[in-house]
Parts: structure tokens; C-alpha cells; sequence
């Protein structure tokens, strides 16, 4: 299958350049040229499917034309070596629990299998020269990145995070591991972060002497997989007798998450409607309520993962809609929350449910009590544990939470990260003398 640029000014290249690439030469992200629709037949099988058999079907669709089956089915049994499961919060509202891989993320999913392709197309290749990865994280993105490629062979990764605008736990998932996987701690924001990424990919005498490639959501390998989980919360609620009228509710930063259901849906997976669930950074529902499109720096809240005010891959769903705005309101909300709205959303539900929610789950989870409709079945993505989240969530609840082993592990290593400051020309001569 071929994958074109958003921008459509440049050839259509293969699978394995998509992915190595990371972003087109014109600045565009890249799509596949066609979105192939499941069978009946296999919506009928799914709730008999495990996660791995109903991702690797999945998985056929969007890239069984580049990969052999055998391999693919090693790739995704390999990734998908957890749960991703429904569990009832309230009447008619689930949450869609991401965050029982590696990292505790749901970034874990799409992250671990980019790394794995990724691998494969340079081993393809086999020109011997190694690929640097590099991403800009808001906050899980980094930790589910840096563990899922730590130790491939022929890949370095650069991890860009805005100093003092990550978690302490989620910095250390990131700045402890060593080996092929550095930490670049720049003072700015997230917004900076993905500036300084963007710039490298169009600078000519960088990738002259580089092979660069991106792991955040504009890489096709990294958010395409995220769909995977998507099916699979269908699949359980096929099995509850709740997959009527589903409404997935997406807390949304770089958008990728919400892009992946959005290609379910074309896929078939019947979902009635979606909702992006923001914070203060509420550009899309701007967007939604006005038709104009209008980025802004980022503030910083208690859900720092959305602390988006460009997403980048909006222009993925312009482009899915053929640049409609009227069509992208008929099936996509959205919701916006503020600190003050997130503590006493994550302590009420609490108290009332005994469900411990992050900041992020927050969003979604209140998005879908404010805007449910009678018949529908609410589904929210709770996208990371509430323990990487620590210090928030123990100041809203005035208890502490027990920090999982996984978590206790990362906080054990040293921290390992280089201060920069946010002007391309450092950045651009740190990456020359690598």
C-alpha cells in the first residue's frame, strides 16, 4: 500500500519509507491511500477473539500488503502481551483501562509496536546505517517510546520533554534507561519540543548525515496500532450485551488516540459518535464550535498530556473528512475541563464509585456523564494508572496511593538527561556531533 502526504505536494512512498521517515518531505503527515473495511463476518467472530487475534486481523488490513503474515503475527503477538479491558465505572459508562502494559500508558500499545517494525524495515534495508529516533513527549509518550525501542539494534532515540512540565515518575520512565535512549530536558513547552522535532526533519544537512525518524503520533506505525484497542473494547462489550449506540470518548492532546477510533470507524467498528475530551488547551472544540482552526501556546495543567495547542494530526482528520468541517461535527464533540473541574471530578468519583481516575480519564469520564444520551454506552479511554500521576492525585484525594512495582522500578535508576534550551541551532548541533 502507498501512504501520501496531507500537504499532497510530494510522490506517495512505500510502508517502509512512511514509517523510517516519520514525516513527509513537504511537512505533511502521512495517510494510507485507502482504509479497507472489515468483514461482517469478522464483526460476528470478535467477541469469540482474543486481543492479539483481533489486533492481528486489524493489523492485516493496514499493513498485510508490506509484511509478511508470519511476521506480522510476530510482531503483534510479541506487543500485545496484555490487557486492555472494559470495566463499568458508572450507569451505562465504561472505562477502557490502556494502562496495563509496560509503562502503564496506553502509549505502551502503539509505541512497542513501531519499535518492532521499525526494526524490521532497517534490518530490510540492511544498508547498516542507524536510524535516530526522535519525540517529543508532554509526558507518557516519552516513557512508552524510550522502553519499547530500548536495546533494538540499529535505533537511537532522542527523547524531547519540557523541563518542569512532566511528572516525576513519568520523567524517570525516560531519563533513567541509558544505553540507546537520551533525554534532552528543554526549557519551554511541549509545543517547543515538537517545534525542534519538526525543524529537524526538514533540515537538509541533518538528514543528509542522519537517518531520522519520528516515534509521536504523526508516525504512522505508532498511532495506526492504537485502533487495535478500540475493536477490542467492542469485542467486550459485544460479550456484555452493551455494544449498542457506542460513544467513545477520547481525552485528546496530539489527537492521535481520537484519529486511530476515527479509522475503526471507517474500518466499520459501529461507533455512533465521538468525543474529544480537552482541558484549558481547548483548540478543537474551538474548532468544532466556529469552523476556524486557530493554534496557541500551550498552558500547562493538571492533565499535561493534552497540554497541546497545535495537535498535530488534526490535519489527519481534515483529511479523513475532506477538509469538512460540517462532516467532522456530525460524528465527533467535544469537552473542556479546567483544574478546578479535574480535582473535583477525580475525588466525587471516587467517593460515589470508588473508582480512582487520573487527570486525563477525568475529562473523558465527565464528558460522557454531561453528554450521554438514554440508550447509549459511554466509553472513556483511561489512557495512563493514576500513580503516574502521584503528587495530583494524592493533594486532590488527601490520601496517598500505592505506586505499582512497575512504577517503583523506574524510580530506582539515575536520573540521565541534558539540559537545552529551545533554539534549533543547539539542538541541531547536538544532533551533528552525535
Amino acid at each position: 500500500m502507498k501512504y501520501y502526504s496531507t500537504n499532497r505536494s510530494v510522490p506517495e512512498v512505500s510502508l517502509s519509507e512512511a514509517v523510517i521517515k516519520g514525516l513527509a518531505a513537504d511537512n505533511g503527515l502521512f495517510m494510507p491511500e485507502r482504509i479497507r473495511p472489515m468483514s461482517d463476518e469478522f464483526f460476528a467472530r470478535m467477541p469469540q477473539m482474543s486481543f492479539q487475534q483481533i489486533a492481528f486481523e486489524v493489523a492485516q488490513a493496514f499493513f498485510g500488503e508490506d509484511i509478511p503474515e508470519a511476521k506480522l503475527k510476530e510482531i503483534v503477538y510479541d506487543v500485545l502481551n496484555f490487557e486492555t479491558p472494559v470495566v463499568p465505572v458508572s450507569d451505562h459508562i465504561y472505562s477502557l483501562e490502556l494502562f496495563h502494559g509496560p509503562t502503564l500508558a496506553f502509549k505502551d500499545v502503539g509505541a512497542r509496536f513501531m519499535a518492532r517494525m521499525l526494526g524490521y524495515f532497517i534490518e530490510q534495508k540492511g544498508d547498516g546505517k542507524p536510524v535516530t529516533v526522535l519525540v517529543a513527549t508532554s509526558g507518557d509518550t516519552g516513557s512508552a517510546v524510550a522502553n519499547g525501542f530500548l536495546g533494538v539494534p540499529g535505533i537511537d532515540v532522542v527523547v524531547l520533554y519540557p523541563k518542569g512540565k512532566v511528572s516525576d515518575i513519568q520523567e524517570s520512565q525516560f531519563t533513567t534507561l541509558g544505553k540507546n535512549i537520551t533525554a534532552l530536558e528543554i526549557d519551554g513547552t511541549f509545543d517547543d519540543c515538537q517545534r525542534l522535532v519538526k525543524a529537524a526533519f526538514l533540515d537538509g544537512e541533518l538528514n543528509q548525515k542522519m537517518n531520522l525518524s519520528s516515534a509521536n503520533s504523526i508516525n504512522v506505525a505508532r498511532f495506526l496500532p492504537q485502533a487495535f484497542y478500540y475493536f477490542n473494547a467492542y469485542a467486550q462489550l459485544q460479550r456484555k450485551a452493551k455494544a449498542q449506540a457506542v460513544v467513545f470518548c477520547v481525552p485528546s492532546g496530539n489527537f492521535g488516540n481520537i484519529t486511530a477510533g476515527l479509522f475503526a470507524k471507517r474500518m466499520g467498528l459501529p461507533v455512533k459518535r465521538f468525543i474529544a475530551a480537552n482541558n484549558l488547551n481547548d483548540i478543537f472544540l474551538q474548532y468544532l464550535r466556529t469552523g476556524e482552526y486557530t493554534p496557541r501556546p500551550s498552558v500547562a495543567t493538571l492533565a499535561n498530556a493534552m497540554d497541546v495547542g497545535d495537535p498535530s494530526n488534526f490535519v489527519r482528520i481534515l483529511d479523513l473528512y475532506g477538509q469538512s468541517h460540517e462532516a467532522i461535527t456530525q460524528e465527533i464533540s467535544g469537552a473542556r475541563f479546567t483544574d478546578d473541574d479535574i480535582r473535583r471530578i477525580v475525588k466525587d468519583t471516587y467517593q460515589k464509585t470508588g473508582y480512582l481516575l487520573d487527570p486525563h480519564g477525568a475529562c473523558g469520564y465527565q464528558a460522557l456523564v454531561e453528554s450521554l444520551m438514554p440508550g447509549e454506552t459511554g466509553v472513556f479511554l483511561e489512557t495512563a494508572h493514576p500513580a503516574k500521576f502521584k503528587e495530583t492525585v494524592d493533594s486532590i484525594l488527601g490520601e496517598s496511593i500505592e505506586i505499582p512495582a512497575k512504577l517503583q522500578e523506574f524510580m530506582k535508576g539515575e536520573k540521565q538527561s541534558i539540559e537545552m534550551g529551545a533554539d534549533f541551532d543547539l539542538f541541531k548541533a547536538y544532533l551533528m556531533q552525535r
